[in-house]
């Protein structure tokens, strides 16, 4: 058996696999996040390790702890400062900046002005979501803290040296959000020290990472501490980790096709609370807008494009709610999973729901634009709404906005076009990706084939291949891939006029994203 552990914004996870990848057992335990002004969003690792070895000894019930041959993590790319807090609160419990928290904001557009090389491999402009931003704004505003903190950890990163006492980095972590150059196995030591970081590059990135290793590299085997504290048996090996989205990447890229099964021609798109768009090629591919190109940070020696928006479906149900209905519309369930629900029932065909979404079109960028316009202040843009009550009028906002996420695909997918990177099919995962509305309007938005795999919890099943070669269960994570990812539904897009429907509403969402850019530039202007 394999175990893949998933540390996500809201929970923690994990999943028991044997070797054909067929689940056995699943956990999962909430985490509270802390919100404070300025966009800090926060959390705490010691929570996270207690929820992961309560969801771990969940995903065990009833099995053999001794049949565990390895153990994979995943995790968002949120910052640990390991007890040391990074909160206006000062509480010490509250020591990760979580991915989605924009506090260094402006510390990422002070180091974008900077035009220093590294960003060449981050799309051309940094995130405040990656770590060198949040890291300076530690330094100005909490200095003592940053001086405090023994060592800096990407979450996935931590998991694993939670795990096994192993400081060793994730060429996926340190290179996706740290600005290690894989590629070229080093650290800028010029680019820390001209954004005002240079103590870490003093310390020789001591506290940063000095050992990176590929992603399911062996890191040795779990701590009698940490087996303990997961209910598994004291050396069982760890893999080096991936960003959870990546996992999933990881976790579905390998499904059957009926093709040649070429990842260079496939999408792995994680659709969640964020969405994830990652794209794989031989050589490295720069794309303006769009993180990357990174060297080794999914599949083996492959160079990884990165894109996707910081809210999808999380914009849905903040979409939703914005209507005056929303809080009168009981009943069982979420109200998100009770819309969408109904919206599959207002045409014929899957395809044809969007007829009922009327006028109605949503640019859903209530937490900027990830890609391809890395602008962090974008906003969300509504048009074509009346004064309907009632769920027709929300399942029409809720379609509006599930075109709209398809349209910011479409968007990137353009763009990969035109720098020659074509992808045939889209390979989805995510709970947002777990309906066949969601399916089919993600095919009939972007004009290109779906395909959503019949596998359970592809994240976690990501985390479990990435074991399998440390714990002798497959030669190789190719290997691991072919064996376990499985089949897959297959969702072609809509053509004659439903197609040319979308092509009108794109433009139309297009049309309405421009202008509110230049609604914004004027106001900056002032």
């Amino acid at each position: 058996m394999l175990i893949g552990v998933d540390v996500g914004t809201g929970s923690a996870r994990a999943g028991v696999f044997d070797a054909s990848g067929r689940m056995l057992g699943v956990g999962k335990q909430p985490l509270t996040l802390w919100h404070e002004a300025g966009e800090i969003v926060e959390q705490s690792s010691a929570q996270i390790w207690d929820a992961v070895c309560r969801a771990v000894r969940q995903a065990m019930a009833g099995l053999d702890p001794a049949a565990v041959r390895g153990i994979g993590f995943d995790a968002t790319c949120s910052l640990v400062a390991e007890g040391v807090s990074v909160s206006p609160s000062d509480d010490p419990a509250r020591d990760v900046i979580l991915w989605m928290d924009h506090r260094a904001t402006p510390e990422a557009k002070e180091i974008n002005a900077g035009g220093h090389r590294v960003l060449d491999y981050v799309g051309g402009r940094i995130s405040p979501e990656m770590e060198t931003p949040k890291l300076l704004w530690l330094a100005r505003h909490r200095p003592d803290a940053f001086a405090q903190a023994r060592r800096f950890f990407d979450l996935p990163d931590w998991l694993t040296y939670r795990a096994t006492g192993s400081e060793a980095r994730s060429s996926c972590t340190v290179t996706c959000k740290w600005t290690y150059l894989a590629h070229e196995n080093r650290w800028d030591e010029g680019y820390f020290r001209a954004i005002g970081l240079g103590a870490l590059a003093d310390e020789g990135f001591a506290r940063i990472g000095t050992e990176i290793v590929a992603p399911g590299a062996a890191l040795g085997g779990l701590t009698a501490q940490a087996a303990a504290e997961l209910g598994l048996v004291a050396g069982t090996p760890v893999a080096a980790a991936l960003i959870d989205a990546h996992a999933g990447g990881l976790g579905t890229l390998g499904i059957r096709l009926g093709d040649d099964g070429d990842p260079t021609r496939r999408l792995a798109y994680i659709f969640g609370t964020s969405a994830c768009s990652m794209a794989s090629t031989h050589q490295a591919v720069p794309v303006e807008g769009v993180w990357g190109p990174y060297f080794n940070a999914m599949l083996p020696d492959l160079w990884l494009n990165e894109g996707g928006q910081s809210a999808a479906g999380a914009a849905l149900d903040h979409l939703i709610h914005l209507h005056r209905d929303a809080a009168t519309l009981t009943g069982d369930g979420p109200l998100i999973a009770r819309v969408a629900a109904h919206a599959e029932t207002l045409g014929p065909t899957l395809s044809e729901t969007i007829l009922a979404a009327a006028e109605v079109v949503v640019v859903p960028e209530f937490l900027g634009n990830r890609s391809p316009f890395a602008d962090p202040e974008a906003r969300a843009v509504v048009s074509g709404l009346g004064m309907d009550r009632g769920i027709d009028s929300l399942a029409a906002l809720y379609l509006g906005g599930l075109s709209g996420i398809g349209y910011g695909l479409r968007q990137l997918l353009e763009r990969f076009d035109a720098k020659g990177i074509r992808i045939d099919t889209i390979i989805a995962s995510g709970g947002a990706a777990q309906s066949a509305l969601a399916c089919q309007m993600l095919a009939d938005t972007t004009g290109r084939k779906v395909a959503l795999p019949n596998g359970q919890e592809p994240v976690l099943l990501g985390g479990a291949m990435l074991a399998a070669p440390c714990g002798g269960v497959h030669a190789s994570l190719g290997a691991a891939m072919s064996a376990m990812a499985g089949e897959a539904v297959i969702f072609i897009p809509a053509v004659g006029q439903i197609a040319a429907l979308h092509a009108l509403r794109f433009a139309t969402f297009e049309a309405l994203q421009q202008s509110a850019r230049t609604l914004r530039s004027a106001i900056r202007a002032l």
